[in-house]
């Protein structure tokens, strides 16, 4: 792919605009499920070409206030219109350093040696093919998911994290509880202070301290637990009907949280689950493509994977998040086949699912769920799943799913699930 070198610029210089901030604007495009054209996935995927992106920047240069009107005024010809040429040349600029700088990639089909820009003064090269394909990078992804959980802790009021607390206690590095006398296999995190005044109120003071093994005092920390965590996105094609665009959220959702745990939580791993007519688990890497479509909802599909995954994970604690906006309304036969009923509460449907969800409990897997409906037969079926596997339920908006979310995430004291 080449891009268009030009032998002279006197107008607005490309570098000059912040990506990160160039990217922020374009994050509903880029993470865009289908809501403008709710029915495309009933023909083909949406185009993710540079021609698409290009109208993205535009918008976001003119329309969304990334530059400023004396920056505008730079681009404007004689009779203060935005030059067309100008503002194409900036905009493949933009295009040329956003892939430089590892934020996107193009499509490898076309990433061949005519893939190198023109160099040469004066030169003028063959100018971008709109129709190639972009995706984001997994750099692309991280920051998206580094804004977004900026944006909701800065919603929370937290300024610092920390991580998962439960109260069982152990011998750490960090000492946050009273100091304790040393017990076989503890770590060495010796109290100097409580040691010795143990030592002195036996013996009293004198010189030198005679310290015996019953004076050893260690420090008591928090036990950190590490945690396995499974998050299921109902992609069914509801979750961008009735106005509301409500899939995009959830991954915004998923890309934070993957951030937060690479960042604060090493020790803890994220797994994505897509249910629909049925489930698969799909790579980080791929969320940020994803998209709905004109599928029911296999909720059971979509726990019995999510457990597989989880069964797996030698964790303290295993936990599955299900964002959801529907009723359970398929299932997987037995011969493969999918049941479907979208109509009401399928007594046979809602037998099996409940079936899994004790499954869950059973195999020690707590399941929280965010409900974005408030209808009452789905309050009941939730209420339903919270009984059997002892969770939580959450019934939320796209507005505050993410601070629900990373609430629940950060703050819980969890104890292992007997």
């Amino acid at each position: 792919m080449r891009f268009t070198r030009y032998s002279k610029w006197t107008g607005l210089d490309a570098g000059s605009i912040s990506l990160e901030e160039l990217l922020d604007r374009l994050s509903d495009f880029l993470l865009q499920s289908g809501f403008d054209d709710p029915y495309s996935r009933y023909w083909n995927e949406a185009d993710r070409n540079l021609e698409s992106l290009s109208e993205a920047i535009r918008r976001a240069l003119v329309e969304e206030g990334l530059l400023s009107d004396e920056e505008l005024e730079q681009l404007a010809d004689d009779e203060g219109n935005i030059d067309a040429k100008a503002m194409a040349e900036l905009i493949d600029r933009l295009i040329e350093r956003l892939i430089e700088e590892g934020y996107l990639r193009m499509d490898r089909e076309v990433s061949d040696a005519n893939s190198q820009p023109a160099r040469g003064q004066g030169k003028t090269a063959k100018p971008i093919e709109r129709s190639i394909k972009f995706e984001l990078t997994d750099k692309g992804i991280d920051f998206l998911g580094y804004k977004t959980l900026k944006e909701l802790i800065g919603s929370l009021g937290k300024s610092a994290l920390g991580r998962h607390d439960t109260s069982h206690l152990s011998t750490g590095v960090e000492a946050s509880e009273a100091a304790r006398p040393y017990l076989f296999g503890d770590t060495l995190n010796l109290d100097v202070n409580a040691t010795l005044a143990s030592a002195i109120q036996r013996e009293g003071l004198g010189v030198p301290i005679n310290l015996e093994y019953k004076d050893l005092m260690v420090s008591q920390s928090e036990y950190q637990s590490s945690c396995a965590t499974v998050l299921m996105l109902d992609c069914s094609h509801s979750m961008i009907l009735y106005g509301e665009d409500r899939f995009t959220p959830a991954k915004r959702v998923a890309m934070a949280l993957t951030h937060l745990i690479r960042t604060q939580y090493p020790g803890d791993s994220l797994s994505v689950v897509l249910f629909h007519d049925s489930a698969e688990e799909i790579p980080l890497s791929a969320l940020a493509r994803a998209q709905v479509g004109p599928y029911h909802t296999n909720t059971r599909e979509g726990l019995r994977l999510a457990r597989k995954i989880l069964a797996r994970q030698s964790k303290d604690m295993r936990q599955i998040i299900m964002i959801t906006d529907g009723k359970p309304s398929a299932m997987t036969l037995e011969d493969g086949r999918i049941y479907k009923n979208p109509f009401g509460l399928d007594p046979m449907i809602l037998k099996e699912t409940f079936k899994e969800v004790a499954q869950c409990r059973r195999s020690q897997i707590m399941i929280n769920t965010f409900m974005l409906a408030d209808d009452h037969y789905l309050i009941e079926f939730v209420k339903k799943v919270t009984e059997i596997c002892r969770g939580k339920a959450y019934f939320t908006s796209t507005l505050t799913l993410g601070q629900y979310i990373l609430m629940d995430y950060m703050k819980r004291r969890t104890t292992r699930i007997h």
